[in-house]
């Protein structure tokens, strides 16, 4: 049965089935030290958007300060566009000139257990350097700079260097190939490509030099390649185009002087796979973007630059990496943890090995890793002290309930808020979460949109959903961050964000409003099943299925069958300890009817050791809804390890799975 009822079933574009009722106000404790614990924020920025919007940009630092706060021509937008600051000089300078030089930038930690600790000065030091090195290469202000590198420190130092000449920055992740980083330099015509001889990977090395080689075999636009050497792989450098970082970048002077960016200059380009075509170059600008990324730090938080010791475990590859280990926390002067290997690598204790040695405040994952972490049991937290974490937060896809609550009381000590981020490459930064001294959570949900966002939910004729009730997430007024286009493609732009429903960034995902206006995130739209005329979510089933002790991980498809128009596949990771049997499937299908209804309960479940995930946690449902409509698989190029879509595949057609 709908939380909200037959009356609003017809009404509502998705129905919202699971109901969850556990509460959980922000602790005494934590309210009695937070920053904020009120919704006073709220209220300012719903009284004046453009008043709040303007006070959070002049914390950073202005070399010509904005007197225009939003000029908006549907779909674009320019903030504070007539003033002028300098990304890098608001991340490292500005905190050397007020006398935090001494305090630690990152802690970093690679994979092999290799540790550097990286002040504001010697960030400051560093960056000038590799921003003289690049201006040496021939990069000017406006041009792109492809960066293909592990999570080391020389990432995060090359963007910085590439914001302080102006330079534009696209930033591939270091798993992805050859091909993808290919299509991705000649999109935006990179003049200069930054890697690495190698990356470290569980133990081995990943040729990045070598792949690298062959992205720009034949490029047009590219004239230098910066290697950072890493594993001591030998490599081939070509004359005149390689050279080495530990040969170029530490000849050069410590000083370079910032360039005076307007607020609405290209800061970076961050690709996003399109489903259709080749990927879209999303446009991030200097001002906006900046101000909205280090508030929304600040904010959901509850940062103490001066002691807190904050971990974001994405990968800077990610949009999470940039606002989130680069920009956001660097502006507000945060203390930050690096870490370049694997949560289970050479231990499944790996993570909080790390939160014990350096006193770890705020760490921030994906849901993915988190049910990762079930799965491999309690023991591996319980053995080290986590009594520094206060704020836990969670990014990249909606989390279930379940993991919300493992989370919570294992990794938290049953003490600690969970705070839920709901946002998007597009987006730039947070824009539906709780505050963790003010907002009263629910396990699942992301809870209110932030402090000068405003969000709502749709129904197919784009009429707003009544709450409580479920449909189509909408942006209905521009936000600092937000995209500035895609380069190179204002077609494209409108119509994949601004077509749908007009007047309104649509962001692709359903999402539901309980009584109370919370929100709860039921995936991309893509993935919404249509089972006798009822539209549910693949993240409400997944939830029901998670929620049953014997599950570690779950996803869910709607595949086509002639009675029903789709039938609910499943495909199930069992926790250590228990036997993925016809007996236990038979549970489970039960579970789910009664935890959400019969409607819902899986017509086939197969039992899976893994499931097919993209390097950065996200299930590849596509995939599986090939595999069980028995079609061509679709690209598996993004697939951390594109073997777990063939053994599921074999599986699924020799056995069949538990059906009825």
């Amino acid at each position: 049965m709908s939380e909200h009822g037959d009356e609003h079933g017809d009404r509502d574009a998705i129905e919202g089935l699971l109901v969850e009722d556990r509460r959980f106000p922000p602790p005494e404790g934590f309210v009695a030290r937070s920053g904020v614990t009120d919704r006073s924020l709220h209220e300012a920025a719903e009284r004046d958007p453009e008043a709040f919007w303007a006070a959070q940009a002049r914390e950073l630092a202005w070399m010509t300060p904005f007197t225009e706060v939003l000029d908006w021509q549907l779909p674009f937008a320019r903030w504070f566009a007539d003033g002028t600051l300098n990304a890098s000089v608001n991340c490292v300078d500005r905190h050397v000139a007020a006398g935090h030089g001494d305090r630690v930038a990152f802690h970093w930690e690679g994979e092999p257990g290799d540790t550097r600790t990286i002040t504001y000065s010697q960030l400051l030091d560093e960056v000038s350097r590799a921003a003289n090195a690049l201006l040496a290469l021939g990069v000017e202000r406006g041009d792109r700079v492809a960066v293909y590198l592990p999570m080391i420190p020389e990432l995060a130092i090359t963007m910085l260097a590439c914001a302080r000449i102006g330079a534009v920055h696209s930033v591939v992740f270091g798993g992805f190939s050859a091909n993808a980083l290919r299509e991705r330099i000649e999109d935006s015509a990179c003049r200069v490509l930054v890697t690495a001889d190698g990356a470290h990977r569980r133990g081995s090395t990943f040729p990045l030099k070598q792949q690298a080689d062959e992205a720009v075999e034949d490029s047009a636009s590219i004239e230098r390649v910066l290697v950072v050497r890493r594993t001591g792989e030998d490599v081939a450098m070509r004359e005149g185009r390689d050279v080495w970082w530990h040969e170029l970048v530490p000849a050069q002077p410590a000083t370079c002087e910032p360039a005076e960016m307007g607020a609405e200059d290209l800061l970076f380009l961050l690709y996003t796979s399109g489903t259709t075509g080749h990927p879209k170059g999303i446009m991030h600008t200097t001002g906006g973007y900046l101000t909205q990324a280090s508030f929304t730090h600040r904010l959901v938080f509850d940062l103490d630059a001066a002691h807190d010791v904050y971990w974001c475990a994405a990968d800077i590859g990610w949009v999470t990496g940039h606002s989130y280990i680069v920009y956001g926390p660097l502006a507000n002067g945060a203390t930050s943890v690096m870490f370049e290997g694997t949560p289970n690598y050479p231990r499944e204790d790996r993570f909080w090995e790390i939160v014990a040695r350096y006193g770890v405040t705020q760490l921030y994952t994906a849901p993915t890793a988190v049910r990762a972490f079930m799965k491999w049991g309690r023991q591996h937290p319980d053995g080290h002290d986590l009594s520094s974490l206060r704020v836990l937060g969670s990014v990249g896809e909606p989390i279930n309930p379940e993991a919300w609550m493992w989370y919570r009381d294992v990794i938290g000590g049953g003490r600690t808020p969970v705070v839920d981020t709901w946002w998007q490459t597009e987006t730039g930064a947070m824009m539906i979460a709780p505050l963790p001294g003010a907002t009263v959570t629910k396990p699942g949900s992301a809870t209110f949109a932030l402090p000068g966002i405003s969000a709502t939910i749709v129904d197919d004729r784009g009429e707003e959903v009544a709450v409580p009730g479920g449909g189509y997430l909408v942006l209905d007024r521009p936000w600092p961050a937000m995209l500035r286009g895609i380069w190179g493609d204002e077609a494209r732009y409108r119509e994949t964000y601004w077509s749908r429903f007009a007047g309104r960034y649509f962001a692709g995902d359903g999402a539901k409003r309980d009584a109370d206006g919370c929100f709860w995130l039921l995936g991309r739209v893509d993935d919404v099943m249509n089972v006798s005329g009822h539209r549910l979510s693949t993240t409400e089933v997944e939830s029901a299925l998670v929620s049953h002790p014997s599950v570690a991980e779950a996803a869910v498809i709607g595949r086509a069958d002639a009675a029903t128009g789709q039938a609910i596949a499943a495909f199930v990771t069992p926790r250590a300890g228990f036997v993925g049997d016809a007996a236990l499937a038979t549970e489970l299908r039960e579970h789910v009817a009664r935890m959400i209804s019969p409607i819902a309960k899986p017509a086939s479940l197969l039992f899976t050791a893994d499931l097919p995930k993209t390097r950065s946690g996200k299930i590849m449902r596509r995939l599986l809804r090939d595999i069980a409509e028995d079609t061509q698989l679709g690209d598996t190029t993004t697939l951390a390890d594109a073997s777990v879509v063939d053994a599921i595949k074999d599986r699924y057609l020799a056995d069949g799975a538990a059906s009825d």
